[in-house]
Order: structure tokens, then sequence, then C-alpha cells
């Protein structure tokens, strides 16, 4: 099976988990994770159709965004150091992980240099796993009411990774619950934030995230495969 040829079934189970739940395809935007991936299989898939692709790690981003010859948009999908924002102020058109404010006051300050305004989704530890990064959900709605009044960042939604399960099912109950969160500051109506949105799903669960309201899923290895490196 070729890239193309991966495209375009994760795009049919995508059409297919959307109709399931009574939305329409273009509802759902596919983030083709292309970390450790070489830039070639970057253009390979962009020319294939597919133009945004997620990040996970600073120094590779920058390096394959110089190598990558197709139109493509970049997201910053992986944990953000506040030091390093400033390498990718202007490159990425979405951070995905704004887990603390210190980090949405460094995005905010490197994205104002340039006259600017970074789009951003608010990170949530659901599962409050020590392993991962995020916001707890306790925090959540302070932390929104913080960086919404950042002037060069643009609050768009919520972004959560749910602990591994082999069953996709399992993951369900925390993909409701992001939903439900942001269905809940929507109803805040905090100035300038919008909960348009959510950023959940991969691989093996990215059908069921769709059915709780995904509009952004992260898919790596059913596109690239797990054998493919750098």
């Amino acid at each position: 099976m070729t890239i193309a040829d991966n495209l375009k079934t994760v795009l049919e189970r995508i059409g297919s988990a959307a109709l399931k739940a009574g939305r329409i395809s273009d509802s759902v935007r596919l983030v083709a994770v292309s970390k450790t991936k070489a830039s070639d299989l970057v253009n390979e898939a962009a020319k294939a159709g597919q133009r945004l692709f997620g990040e996970n790690y600073v120094q590779e981003l920058v390096a394959k965004a110089k190598d990558v010859t197709e139109k493509v948009e970049w997201h910053f999908i992986g944990h953000l150091q506040s030091n390093k924002v400033r390498q990718i102020a202007g490159l990425v058109t979405m951070v995905h992980s704004v887990d603390r404010l210190s980090l949405a006051e460094e995005i905010d300050r490197q994205w104002g240099k340039l006259g600017l305004a970074c789009d951003v989704l608010i990170e949530v530890n659901i599962a409050g796993e020590e392993t991962k990064s995020g916001t707890s959900a306790e925090e959540l709605l302070e932390l929104v009411r913080r960086v919404s009044l950042l002037t060069n960042i643009r609050v768009k939604g919520l972004m959560t990774m749910p602990p591994v399960f082999d069953d996709p099912e399992a993951a369900r109950p925390y993909f409701r619950k992001l939903r439900l969160m942001a269905e809940d500051i929507s109803a805040e109506g905090v100035p300038g934030v919008d909960m348009r949105e959510l950023s959940m799903g991969m691989s093996g669960d990215f059908e069921t995230a769709i059915e709780e309201g995904a509009t952004l899923v992260r898919v790596g290895t059913a596109i690239f495969g797990e054998r493919i490196t750098a």
C-alpha cells in the first residue's frame, strides 16, 4: 500500500464515521502526523492531496519545513517548551498543546513580534496521567480565561490524549468528556474564546473520537506505517 492509498482509506473512514454521527465529512480535518518521517514522505503525502501535517518536535519541524517543497500547513501537536517557541513562531498555524499560562504568554510574545496571531488549543489531561502534559479539568476554565486576555493568541478549542487502550470504545468516555468541557466553556461566554475545534483521536481510535465530536484527528501510523522512518 502506498501513502496515497493509505490516505484514501483514512479519509474514507473519516467520512464514514462522520456520517454515522450525523455530521458531514468536511467537519473533520485530518492532521497527518509526520514526526520521525522523512520530508520526502511528507512531499509524497502532499502530492496525494494532504495539506495539513502535525509535528511533535521543534528541531525536527524546523528542519523538515525547509526540506518540504510542497505547499503544506503545519500544526504543532507535541509538548512545547517555552524556550523553543521562538523557533516555530509564524511557521505553524496552530499549537494544539497549550497547557500552562507561561507557554501561552511566550507564544503571545513571539507571534506579537511578527505582528501575527496564533490559533491555539488548550490541552487537557483528562485522565490525570502523570506521564502526560495538559492542564487539569479543574483548572481548565481559569486557564482559558487567562489565555483569552493575550493579544496575539486566539483560543480555538481543546485537545486531549486519553490513556492507550486496545479497544477504541474504552477511550470514548474521555472524548465525550472533552466535548462536554468545550460545551461548558462555550456556555461561559468568555470574550474571544471559540470552542469550535476538538483535537482528539489517533490511528487506533479516531472513528470513536469523530463520533464524539472531534474536528481534528491526529493520524500517523495509518498513513505512514510503523516501519517507515527518517
